[in-house]
């Protein structure tokens, strides 16, 4: 079990990486626009959003599609489980909130870098 554990946070560690790295590689990519967007009147709560949104969208992408798959399985193992049922709501409301909140999180320093983005350094560079 220790080790199923210590698996499951290196997965979890590894995800959350993951959704850092493609919305940082997203935000150094549009860099430019979210220049532009800034020079035009954009304020960073905007900025923070739109990243924010861009991020939200894979998370739940991400997490619906994990939802059903899981219950699935679930399903599929149920002869397998004993004293226990194939879907505990507990068990996967608390997993949906514990990965979304870890997503969140690694969503939020890209999103808090694109907010920092001198208007006319980034125009500069493009």
């Amino acid at each position: 079990m220790t080790l199923l554990a210590v698996f499951a946070g290196i997965a979890l560690l590894l995800a959350a990486i993951g959704l850092y790295s493609v919305l940082a590689f997203s935000v150094a990519q549009r860099t430019g626009e979210i220049g532009v967007r800034m020079a035009l009147g954009a304020d960073r709560a905007r900025v923070m959003k739109l990243i924010l949104g861009q991020g939200g969208r894979l998370i739940l992408a991400g997490l619906g599609l994990g939802l059903v798959l899981a219950m699935a399985l679930g399903f599929g193992l149920r002869s397998m489980l004993f004293g226990i049922t194939a879907i505990d709501p507990v068990v996967y409301l608390s997993a949906v909130a514990l990965l979304a909140l870890i997503a969140f999180c690694a969503c939020a320093v890209p999103s808090w870098r694109a907010a920092r983005v001198n208007p006319v350094e980034a125009l500069r560079d493009e």
